[in-house]
């Protein structure tokens, strides 16, 4: 199964919730911690793994470029490098597939319906006046 992605992520919690992710955000500011805010919280982790690798992966490729001798400074800036990006990536790919199945297991709930508007009643026929007087 691919994971999901930060972007993706972001995109099923929008949706789960019926807002952007901004709006969402900011409304877990002001609530106690719920399952919005452990949301956020595997997407921000997400989002962060996806940033460093990006960035490790950018280091690594200056440090190998084609014009750049390789001398023994430069091997361990490369094994730190490979080592930080393998660390991210195991990160993200947690992070991933914690997000992906919580949010498998939850689903938007509909406002309930009303109860329907009883019928009014109908008046019970009057009953038969009785009469103090004698009949014959």
């Amino acid at each position: 199964m691919p994971h999901l992605t930060s972007t993706e992520i972001a995109g099923r919690i929008a949706d789960l919730y019926g807002s952007p992710l901004d709006d969402l955000a900011a409304h877990a500011q002001d609530q106690p911690p719920g399952m919005l805010s452990a949301l956020l919280g595997m997407h921000d982790g997400l989002a962060l793994a996806e940033r460093s690798i990006d960035f490790h992966r950018d280091r690594l490729a200056q440090l190998v470029h084609p014009e750049r001798q390789i001398g023994r400074h430069e091997v361990s800036h490369l094994l730190d490098g490979t080592r930080r990006i393998a660390e991210a990536v195991a990160v993200r790919d947690i992070q991933a597939q914690s997000a992906s199945a919580v949010l498998q297991s939850l689903a938007r709930v509909t406002a309930p319906a009303p109860p329907p508007v009883p019928a009014p009643a109908v008046p019970a026929p009057p009953a038969p006046a009785v009469s103090t007087a004698r009949s014959r």
